[in-house]
């Protein structure tokens, strides 16, 4: 006679903290077989300007070894277009001779550079003091905005910060405004403070007549990297599902187009069930406009929701070497990923009564082993309602005897009836024999009587 094994997993009750702590593990992880010989390292970055394409190519040349010396000499001939000679020489400190005597330490440069940043300074702290004198709102408000964007290309964020907020004591006008909190946004988003970020988009998005369909787009893709970095990757999604085609490439000093796709794609995958996918990305005509930037983020998409499951997964991995690139989203690929390959198994099993783990296993490009611990996984937590035959490999919903369901809540209901039936009963009953508790008289009362 074969006996049936079956190993029933009952709701974890593991805590935040726990939950917590294995998603940083599974964040530090790196997949070993990725490789980044022939990477288009230029194409990747020329979708970039400014501040973030020294950044992003600093932090591809400290997280990727075989990208390393690539990376640095573009951000040293970028930095080279800039005056922050302070970055300059750490880099060079930091990598010695490594980058050749092409990159060797310029000295005339820096020291050219520093001559002119000093008479610069001084210019524009003595026009500054100047309108200071005369009280000219408009002036002082210009004064400070130029040192403020003086103290951000050197690469002083702080000082540059301090200037651009003293300028919302003399904005006269919404465009001021604005102007004031788009500064303010784009330095904080650089310096990591997305607290920052969110208080100054709820500022520009409360001021009348904001109507310029590229700030909003900006102000909305900001406010969804700064919930991405919190991950609060539902809100993330939403704010980049509502961001306009009309953001183009005129904020690639801190996001490019590809990325509203990537980031939005993700999250709206990891976080919104169906119908949500449908009404919000899918059938999002403003988000096509992005998706076909990224053809596959495109196609996982509609895969994932047509139930194509190993397609899906086979974009994701192809995806992975990218997002592992990315400044603001290498942090959260492994628990984006782990949520959409979650939800991809949850709605795999949803219309079945019982599964062969083999056919699911290869509809998922797994192995049986693999397939079962995950699925383990998810009956501890309560998004599956199932148990596992691990004798025969079988995946069993958990079935409700439907009569003995009726009768127990009719007999709740009765029950419930009974109660509340007598309570009222002995209510009327010491009301009737004046059996009240009553507050007690007031002075007043007390003469009256």
């Amino acid at each position: 006679m074969q006996i049936l094994v079956v190993v029933a997993f009952e709701k974890s009750s593991m805590t935040d903290k726990t939950q917590g702590a294995k998603v940083d593990k599974m964040e530090t992880e790196r997949d070993p077989s990725i490789s980044y010989k022939d990477y288009d390292l230029d194409n990747y970055l020329s979708n970039y300007s400014g501040h973030t394409k020294i950044s992003r190519s600093l932090f591809i040349a400290e997280h990727i070894k075989e990208l390393e010396t690539a990376a640095i000499q573009l951000a040293i001939d970028e930095l080279k277009k800039t005056p922050n000679t302070q970055l300059y020489k750490e880099i060079l400190e930091k990598v010695g001779d490594k980058l050749g005597p092409a990159y060797a330490k310029d000295q005339a440069w820096i020291d050219s550079v520093d001559k002119k940043a000093q008479q610069q300074v001084e210019r524009l702290e003595l026009e500054l003091n100047g309108y200071k004198t005369n009280l000219v709102k408009e002036s002082i408000r210009m004064g400070h905005n130029d040192l403020g964007d003086f103290h951000y290309e050197r690469g002083d964020l702080n000082a540059a910060l301090k200037c651009y907020v003293r300028t919302r004591d003399y904005c006269t006008t919404s465009k001021h405004i604005i102007s004031m909190c788009l500064n303010v946004i784009k330095v904080s988003i650089e310096m990591g403070n997305f607290a920052h970020v969110i208080n100054y988009v709820n500022k520009a998005e409360q001021t009348p007549d904001l109507q310029d369909p590229v700030v909003i787009a900006k102000l909305k893709v900001c406010a969804g990297l700064a919930h991405l970095e919190n991950r609060k990757y539902k809100v993330a999604a939403r704010k980049f599902l509502e961001t306009t085609f009309d953001l183009g490439n005129n904020f690639t000093e801190v996001i490019a187009p590809q990325d509203v796709a990537i980031y939005g794609g993700l999250c709206a995958l990891a976080m919104f069930d169906r119908a949500e996918l449908k009404s919000k990305v899918i059938d999002n005509t403003a988000f096509k406009n992005f998706l076909e930037l990224v053809p596959q983020v495109r196609e996982l998409i509609n895969d994932f929701y047509g139930s194509r499951y190993a397609s899906c997964l086979n974009y994701l991995q192809q995806l992975k070497p990218d997002l592992l690139l990315d400044v603001h989203l290498h942090d959260h690929v492994a628990s984006l990923y782990q949520k959409i390959r979650s939800k991809a198994l949850v709605q795999y099993f949803s219309p079945f009564i019982s599964v062969d783990l083999n056919v699911m296993a290869s509809a998922f490009n797994t192995d049986v082993l693999g397939l079962e611990k995950e699925l383990s996984g998810l009956i501890m937590e309560g998004s599956i309602e199932a148990r596992i035959d691990s004798h025969n490999k079988i995946l069993y919903a958990r079935t409700t005897n439907q009569r003995s369901s009726t009768f127990e809540r009719a007999l709740k209901m009765g029950d419930d009836y009974q109660r509340n039936t007598k309570s009222m009963l002995l209510r009327i009953n010491l009301m009737r024999n004046d059996f009240i508790v009553r507050p007690p008289r007031t002075e007043r009362e007390e003469r009256e009587k």
